[in-house]
């Protein structure tokens, strides 16, 4: 790729006619040779460079003495001073050809393995429909729709037919597992009627094409012959046969005395079985359903329920007994007394006059 990428490419800029006199040509220098090993790797392929140091003299000694004798540098490299690859269609450390010839491997149904290298078998692994050593034939399951003297086409059977001669049900030559060859038609076997089915004890088997399933008895069975509990062989443990079903047993019901007998339980029915919980507005603690109660709240003090609108009231009621105290005191001609209680009433009049006095009018007006 380096080689195509600088091949129309020259020295850039200066004097091009004396360095090319004086440097050689561009085709063949040096220069040339270094930006195409340049863009031989991309910067994390370590395997590559690895490979590109070892290979450095082998490299250099093409491009200055070999490349006019072998054109061909990934056979001169590759193939013949490396030995790491093989013509295609051949393979191993002789490079052998390949299961049915280097020109058409595998007929050109699949592939050689070590196709290319020195390693590998060289047998053929063949493609989907195809079989033989090499690949010249249809596989199991395939008929030949077509073929030539270079070419084979294969084409699949019906699902049932193992071999055949076209795609219809009516010519089978030999039927895959699961299904018995009649006419040469594939009709399947029942698994379930004969003794080649194997399940469990407390299994069913119900037959598919070519083949068989085991499901599960249902929880009422001890062993059955189909699915639900009107197909039970014999009833489990906690049931009890009505007719050809079995049915739960409600074992809450079932008996006089009571089969929960601690303090404050009660019996709930389940399937095939029963428990004991606690009664309604009870818990289960240490074993015991003690009542189920909320945790003691903290007492109240006495102004815990006071809202703030009643605060407010009760300090305008405060404020308003201090100033009558200090007007009675003031008006037996106490001169401090008569301060005291002018200063109050300044107080209260800034009070009023603030920006909450309209809520403590609102307050006071719907009673709060």
């Amino acid at each position: 790729q380096g080689l195509k990428r600088t091949e129309h490419e020259g020295f850039g800029g200066g004097n091009t006619a004396w360095e090319e006199e004086k440097l050689a040509k561009y085709q063949h220098s040096e220069t040339r040779l270094l930006e195409v090993l340049e863009g031989v790797c991309t910067p994390s392929d370590f395997t590559c460079h690895q490979l590109l140091e070892r290979s450095e003299e082998h490299v250099e000694q093409w491009w200055f003495h070999e490349q006019q004798q072998h054109p061909d540098f990934f056979q001169w490299l590759c193939m013949d001073r490396l030995a790491l690859c093989c013509p295609p269609g051949t393979y191993g450390p002789d490079c052998r050809s390949c299961a049915g010839g280097p020109q058409q491997p595998c007929s050109g149904n699949g592939r050689c393995d070590g196709d290319g290298t020195r390693h590998g078998t060289g047998l053929c692994v063949c493609g989907l429909g195809y079989g033989g050593p090499f690949c010249s034939e249809c596989g199991d399951g395939y008929y030949e729709a077509s073929r030539n003297q270079s070419h084979l086409v294969c084409a699949e059977c019906y699902r049932a037919c193992g071999r055949c001669t076209g795609p219809e049900d009516s010519s089978c030559l030999r039927c895959k597992r699961g299904w018995v060859l009649h006419e040469h038609r594939c009709i399947d076997i029942d698994e379930c009627g004969t003794e080649m089915a194997h399940c469990r004890a407390n299994q069913f088997c119900v037959n598919t094409e070519g083949s068989y399933e085991c499901r599960d008895c249902s929880t009422a069975c001890i062993g059955c012959m189909g699915a639900g509990p009107a197909r039970c062989k014999k009833c489990n443990k906690g049931y009890w046969r009505d007719g050809a079903r079995c049915l739960d047993v409600d074992e809450c019901a079932s008996t006089e005395e009571p089969v929960c007998t601690g303090a404050q339980e009660v019996c709930e029915n389940t399937e095939g079985s029963y428990r004991c919980i606690c009664a309604s507005g009870h818990i289960r603690q240490d074993g015991h359903c003690v009542e189920d109660k909320p945790p003691d709240a903290p007492e109240k003090g006495f102004f815990d329920d006071v809202t703030e609108d009643e605060v407010v009231v009760l300090q305008q009621m405060f404020f308003g007994v201090m100033i009558c105290a200090l007007a009675t005191l003031a008006a037996k001609g106490d001169m401090v007394f008569t301060a005291i209680f002018i200063g109050a009433v300044a107080a209260m009049a800034g009070y009023w006059l603030s920006d909450r006095s309209d809520r403590v009018l609102d307050g006071f007006m719907k009673g709060r």
